[in-house]
């Protein structure tokens, strides 16, 4: 026995859901995208320290000009208010200047090209000595 349904009509496909449905698919894809590209630069470009925030600019007419200057040349060769010394007489001088004055300001002026660690061999001494006033300076 045949049942009669009605007309028999083709099913049409609703073209304004389907369209509808492909768009929001595409925006979420595209913000997802969004999101994990910035995660992965992020993840790329931080360094695992705490790094400090200076609250005030250095400014030269303000600087003490009472302290020692401590040069590093490029070649590692060390000055102390324009004299070369050696690390053994530079150790001596911080351990008489700490004796005297242990907030004694120490600049210490590195040269870019200088090796990194005779500037830190300097701070070291300094530190040693329980000088902790330092400031540094980057010359060309």
């Amino acid at each position: 026995m045949k049942i009669d349904l009605g007309d028999d009509q083709e099913p049409e496909i609703g073209l304004v859901a389907l369209i509808d449905c492909i768009f929001f698919l595409l925006m979420f894809f595209m913000v997802a995208t969004t999101f994990k590209q910035n995660e992965d630069k992020q993840r790329n470009r931080s360094i695992p320290v705490d790094l400090p925030k200076a609250a005030a600019t250095f400014r030269a007419e303000e600087a003490p000009s009472t302290g020692v200057l401590i040069t590093v040349a490029r070649d590692g060769a060390i000055y102390v208010d324009g004299v070369a010394t050696t690390q053994g007489r530079l150790k001596d001088r911080l351990h008489d200047l700490a004796a005297h004055d242990a907030h004694a300001v120490i600049r210490i002026d590195g040269d870019r090209r200088a090796q990194f660690q005779d500037v830190v061999s300097v701070m070291d001494m300094c530190a040693f000595e329980g000088l902790t006033n330092l400031a540094v300076h980057v010359r060309n």
